[in-house]
């Protein structure tokens, strides 16, 4: 396709707390908690961390890597479904943060946890086009999960960016093929005005999640003329830790092929953060030569699949980066009350 990744980066918050922490709260039992959602901890944005505040240091990170002018992006995107502001895009923070206004084209996109990868869509497009010379996507989240609901387990934050370019001796991975599988499923929603989002249950797996990443996947597959021992990674979205393994193991993956982008277990769904971290985390540790498969999922619903090849260029590219597995090994554990004052579930008097 000419066009690829020349940059990336990554940020998740450094708080974590443990399942059983939340379990006990609620009289839970913890164990069959971590076994049927295939997690152990989630992240924890601090109160001064939201959307824009992630974006903005994984789009550094990116920037850092590609070692390219800010003011020869021509195109922001940054997708999530926890913007800081209703009215007030985060994609003009995360522009003049890092130096790239004023001649660019800048917008937020919601599409639960798949709009980051839309907007990887969309600077694909502008770039192949030759509309602008560089794009940057993102997908970011501090997540929102009721007290005592299944969601409060895994709902976290974090989040990645990826610079995308056309400039063939700067892509570290360039993109052989994309495409999407859009339907009207709704499985998981939230109200304007709602402090929490809803979910259907059960609902949310068959036939939300597996059926867009398994029918999304298998189409571009058929469409590249590839199987799944072709790739040496794949990263599906990653709502829990045992979804992407199901789903995986359905298509014909292994699960070696999944483990390296698989982060959830450890830091939770980082909902529009999700599928773009594992991505990272996968770049992090690919070699050259390698063939990586992304399905990402957003309720709503649809998906969105691509097939990356990395270039020559990765390693060099890699000694500039910062790993993302760094920031999943930088962690401070919070009980449940710092943990609830942190996300706001306790507000303090105004004095």
């Amino acid at each position: 396709m000419d066009v690829g990744i020349v940059g990336y980066g990554a940020y998740v918050p450094m708080y974590r707390i443990k399942a059983e922490e939340i379990a006990k709260v609620w009289g839970a039992d913890a164990n069959a908690i971590k076994r049927g959602l295939g997690i152990e901890e989630k992240s924890v944005p601090s109160p001064d961390e939201d959307t824009a505040t992630i974006s903005v240091e994984a789009a550094r990170h990116a920037l850092a890597m590609a070692e390219i002018n800010p003011q020869d992006i021509g195109a922001i995107y940054i997708g999530s479904e926890s913007h800081p502001y209703a009215v007030k895009p985060t994609a003009t923070i995360v522009a003049e943060a890092i130096g790239a206004t004023p001649n660019l084209t800048a917008a937020d996109l919601e599409f639960a946890c798949k709009a980051g990868t839309a907007g990887v869509q969309a600077c694909m497009g502008l770039v192949k086009s030759d509309m602008v010379k560089y794009g940057l996507a993102g997908g970011a989240d501090t997540s929102q999960g009721a007290p005592g609901d299944a969601l409060e387990y895994t709902a976290s934050a974090g989040g990645a960016v990826f610079i995308i370019g056309k400039s063939s001796e700067k892509v570290i991975a360039e993109f052989d093929a994309t495409l999407s599988y859009t339907t009207d499923t709704p499985d998981f929603w939230r109200r304007e005005g709602a402090d929490y989002p809803r979910h259907g249950g059960r609902f949310t797996g068959e036939p939300a999640y597996f059926k867009h990443v398994v029918s999304c996947t298998k189409k571009i597959l058929e469409v590249t003329k590839t199987k799944p021992s072709d790739f040496d990674h794949v990263v599906f979205h990653q709502p829990n830790g045992k979804f992407p393994m199901v789903a995986g193991k359905e298509l014909g993956f292994k699960p070696e092929q999944i483990s390296a982008g698989l982060l959830v277990p450890k830091i939770g769904n980082t909902y529009s953060g999700a599928s773009m971290l594992g991505l990272a985390a996968v770049l992090d540790v690919a070699k050259p030569g390698q063939r990586i498969l992304v399905t990402s999922y957003g309720s709503g619903a649809g998906s969105d699949s691509f097939v990356l090849r990395t270039t020559k260029e990765l390693p060099k590219a890699q000694k500039r980066g910062y790993p993302v597995m760094n920031y999943i090994n930088r962690k401070k554990y919070l009980d449940y009350g710092t943990y609830a004052k942190f996300r706001g579930k306790i507000r303090l008097s105004e004095e």
